[in-house]
């Protein structure tokens, strides 16, 4: 990639949005912070400029479809180019399937794959018409497997996967690469907005995630990623293990998923 480059990022406002925000700005770099909130995108916008970045807001909500189409529209009339783009945006679930009601399990759904899935076919013509890009997708461990209270989740996961991983093959030729990061406990505030069974949030800090990796090193890993053209990467500490345990000895892998607290 070139030293001056446009990245956009959704889910700016924190977590590991807001990390890659910081890791990629730099002087000759436009960052476009994109989130539910202005005000929470502006400290991100103030680090970034302070790296020598120029930024741009434009916040808009994933599960409104006009809101994602004005704000496509609003980027390509600011920009000439979008190198990389990175879907960071999400919403996690605590809650068992017997008990989630459609309302709960639909705005999961719109957040975490419809948003991501419109926003990318808005900006994917851009890209093919200015030379190509990256598009980063934020999965999850749960894109790979189905896990206790996170049914939803991991069905927007995968929902994920066969898109992107279709648009990776579809536009191969237009230099269209995409990167599927699959996180598994990365120390974020995360838990805290996932919904339960009532539509409410989470409210607390599982115990795994305070001891996951720090945002820093996964943006790093994304980074590192994205340079060298990778399809798909693994970001965490021993729970990659069950990527793996169910890949080649599923056995294995539903003994130990049984035996796992999915509030730990």
């Amino acid at each position: 990639m070139t030293s001056s480059r446009t990245i956009w990022i959704t889910g700016a406002s924190s977590g590991i949005g807001e990390a890659l925000a910081m890791h990629w700005a730099a002087k000759e770099t436009t960052i476009i912070l994109s989130g539910l909130d202005k005000k929470q995108l502006e400290p991100v916008a103030v680090k970034c400029e302070q790296k020598g970045a120029k930024v741009q807001i434009v916040p808009f909500d994933l599960t409104k479809e006009y809101e994602i189409i004005e704000a496509s529209t609003q980027v390509q009339a600011l920009v000439t180019k979008i190198d990389i783009l990175a879907n960071c945006g999400g919403i996690g679930q605590r809650s068992l399937v017997i008990e989630t009601p459609a309302a709960v399990s639909r705005k999961i759904m719109e957040t975490d794959f419809w948003g991501h899935a419109t926003l990318s076919t808005q900006i994917l013509p851009f890209m093919v018409k200015t030379g190509g890009g990256t598009i980063v997708v934020m999965s999850s461990l749960s894109g790979l497997f189905g896990f206790p209270q996170r049914s939803m989740y991991c069905a927007a996961k995968h929902a994920l996967h066969g898109f992107f991983e279709t648009i990776r093959l579809e536009h191969h030729k237009d230099n269209i690469n995409v990167l599927m990061v699959c996180p598994g406990r990365v120390k974020t505030n995360f838990s805290y907005g996932a919904l339960t069974s009532t539509g409410g949030t989470h409210g607390q800090m599982d115990k795994g995630q305070e001891n996951g990796v720090s945002v820093e090193y996964c943006a790093a890993q994304i980074s590192k990623a994205v340079r060298r053209n990778k399809k798909q990467v693994l970001i965490g500490n021993k729970e990659l293990i069950m990527a793996y345990l169910k890949r080649f000895a599923p056995w294995l892998f539903y003994y130990i998923a049984l035996r796992i607290d999915p509030n730990a």
